[in-house]
């Protein structure tokens, strides 16, 4: 079954943290990083810590505030250690079992490894394969640990260009944040899939997938790590390297909905990509009507962009119970409904006698949307007009984000026409590609479209038909 929350939005994908500093609280500090991070991942949370001569973790299912508590915080806290990393998770490759909670640890002979990864591999099954052909032992279904032991074979001798050599080997989407005896350090994958950027904090330094985790513990935002750039963080600072070459293709799916509204990811406020859409949409789409609202949170950027852009009052037509969680969906029809109806319910005091524009970042299969005009007009709106502040998703993604299958994707089965009548609205429109290429316009940067229009930026053809080195080029990595 596709994970998708009851709330009809896709899983997020997942999040990560690092922080070093000789003179810093890294496990707090990491806690805190990773509940500034929550959105990006629900599943499972954890931290590992370093002194230098030994790590220490602490992980499991559930929430941040679940998974650690005050005497979990204080143990990692005690160990005097100078590196941090963290990670909040949603599973992609791999399942949601315990045993794939981040960070993954490894120890050898020149010291240990702590990893957190955030994306997905399109060779992650080949590589896995080859591997284990060659004597490799994995505890875990998830592909993060085909990178942790790429990286421990080749950092035998403890060199930069033994990780160089791993990532060379590595195909798809990865930003990761690795954690040695004495260096923090960041990658992102030469593509830029997922984002990760660096900041300050006093003497010391913080890798984030977002700006707003920066922030969060009272850092300073730095800049973005560039595709295909690593930074080493360690007693002498930090230096970049940029060890390979690609084409820039960010998730463009980060402004629609994953990211935070206080983020700013490659040059770009998520808030003013958002609002951008909304005003885009209300310009290609525009309908006679009385008020705009939202399906809160994700929606909400949007619909005020389209109001400004329209004229009309935003209302709360809405109203999201932020302590449902994110229960997702039931077999049961009745259940998903039920669930759905919990956690959003209509302001018939707003709606009521109104001709009503709601704006939502995206439809996934559809059925949550048919659900929530049916329950407008059961609080009596007079009309209902959907509006998207995305095109069509079309086909699923293969760079970190759980979707559906075609099948399952509403937008690869029917036409608009065929949603609307679906759904039930007066009306539907979606933003088009041109118009939200042009809301992002000021990232500069290039984006991954696949779900959009189907052209990834990798070969993606049997999960790029699990590409793998031949016999000869594996080198040393057979040990």
């Amino acid at each position: 079954m596709p994970h998708v929350t009851v709330d009809g939005k896709l899983k997020e994908e997942c999040g990560v943290f690092g922080v070093y500093g000789k003179d810093l609280d890294v496990a707090r500090l990491g806690y805190f990083g990773l509940f500034a991070l929550q959105h990006r991942g629900q599943e499972s949370a954890g931290l590992a810590v370093t002194n230098g001569s030994e790590i220490f973790t602490h992980k499991g299912g559930g929430l941040v505030a679940e998974v650690f508590d005050e005497a979990s915080i204080a143990r990692l806290s005690n160990t005097n250690s100078h590196i941090a990393v963290g990670h909040v998770r949603y599973s992609t490759t791999g399942g949601s079992g315990l045993v794939n909670c981040q960070p993954l640890v490894a120890r050898y002979m020149k010291g240990h490894l702590a990893l957190a990864h955030n994306g997905n591999l399109t060779n992650g099954d080949g590589l896995r394969a080859e591997l284990e052909s060659h004597g490799s032992i994995f505890q875990t279904t998830s592909d993060t640990e085909v990178i942790l032991n790429l990286i421990a074979r080749y950092r035998m001798d403890g060199s930069e260009e033994a990780l160089v050599r791993a990532l060379g080997f590595v195909q798809g989407a990865y930003s990761l944040v690795i954690c040695t005896s004495n260096q923090l350090i960041g990658v992102r994958d030469p593509h830029g899939f997922r984002p990760l950027c660096l900041g300050t904090l006093g003497k010391g330094y913080v890798l984030a997938s977002e700006s707003a985790a920066i922030e969060a513990v009272g850092g300073e935002f730095v800049r973005d790590i560039k595709p295909g750039e690593l930074v080493i963080i360690g007693e002498h600072g930090l230096r970049f390297r940029q060890y390979s070459e690609g084409k820039s293709a960010s998730c463009i799916f980060e402004y629609v909905y994953f990211a935070r509204n206080d983020s700013t990811i490659d040059g770009l406020n998520v808030y003013e990509a958002r609002t951008a859409m909304g005003k885009l949409l209300a310009q290609e789409h525009a309908v006679n009507a009385d008020m705009v609202i939202s399906v809160p949170d994700s929606g909400t950027s949007a619909a005020i962009g389209y109001a400004l852009e329209s004229g009309l009052p935003y209302g709360e037509g809405l109203v999201k119970n932020r302590y449902v969680g994110r229960t997702f969906i039931q077999p049961s029809q009745a259940l998903r409904e039920l669930k759905v109806r919990l956690k959003l319910t209509p302001n018939s005091t707003v709606v009521r006698g109104k001709r009503i524009i709601i704006v939502d970042d995206s439809i996934v299969r559809g059925t949550t949307t048919q659900f929530l005009v049916k329950m407008l007009r059961q609080a009596g709106a007079k009309e209902i007009h959907v509006r998207i502040s995305c095109p069509p998703w079309i086909s699923p993604c293969f760079f970190g984000v759980d979707t559906p299958s075609c099948e399952e994707l509403v937008g690869s089965r029917m036409q608009v026409g065929e949603i609307c009548q679906m759904i039930g609205a007066d009306s539907l429109g979606y933003l088009s590609l041109e118009g939200m290429l042009k809301a992002v316009d000021k990232a500069h940067n290039g984006f991954c479209l696949g779900c959009f229009d189907r052209n990834y930026p990798l070969d993606v053809s049997e999960q790029s038909r699990r590409v793998v080195p031949r016999n000869e080029e594996w080198g040393d990595i057979r040990g």
